[in-house]
């Protein structure tokens, strides 16, 4: 075997284990959802249903912070992955094969999912869907604490000024990261 075909080898590998890693990491992505709608639906049925539980809501905001962040760093490599192959990885073993086959289609499913015309308004709806689980509901919790509970402490004060200011953030990293671009 010649060193470029033991390259190219090695290169291919590298593929399948990026792609391996996207796959779970997607998986873990997605069924952060699945565990955030679960945490706060157990939250707020305990918060309306005991009669001094509204401070419970605070919770809400932290879970939406902790599962936005991780379902945004998850999200970010999958993206990074699919960049790394289409720019990188794809260049490198066009480059082996000595331009013989048709570069467009080396990696062919990495451009081709980008040139779905409905890609755009999916990406939207993703974000809309990220922004409402992992911001909106957090602040909706604060409005409910606030508007429920009949003495707040300095301490509840302090804590959901900074809930909020967070996930004023993290709404703005979401939307940052979002990857509406079309295409490739």
């Amino acid at each position: 075997m010649d060193r470029n075909e033991h390259t190219l080898q090695i290169l291919m590998e590298e593929y399948r284990v990026l792609k391996a890693e996207q796959s779970m990491r997607i998986g873990f992505r997605d069924n952060l959802l699945y565990v955030t709608l679960g945490i706060f639906g157990a939250i707020a049925s305990f918060a309306l249903t005991n009669a001094n539980g509204y401070a419970a809501l605070l919770v809400i905001p932290w879970v939406c912070l902790v599962m936005g962040w991780t379902y945004l760093i998850n999200d970010e490599k999958i993206t990074a992955i699919g960049r790394y192959v289409r720019y990188d990885l794809e260049k490198r073993v066009a480059a082996l094969i000595g331009g013989a086959a048709d570069e467009k289609y080396l990696f062919g499913w990495e451009t081709a999912h980008r040139d779905d015309p409905r890609r755009k308004r999916r990406k939207h709806t993703q974000l809309f869907v990220d922004q409402v689980t992992f911001v909106i509901s957090g602040l909706v919790a604060l409005v409910a604490f606030w508007l429920l509970t009949s003495s707040i402490s300095v301490f509840a004060v302090i804590l959901s000024a900074m809930e909020a200011v967070l996930l004023i953030v993290l709404g703005l990293r979401i939307t940052d990261y979002a990857d509406l671009a079309k295409g490739h």
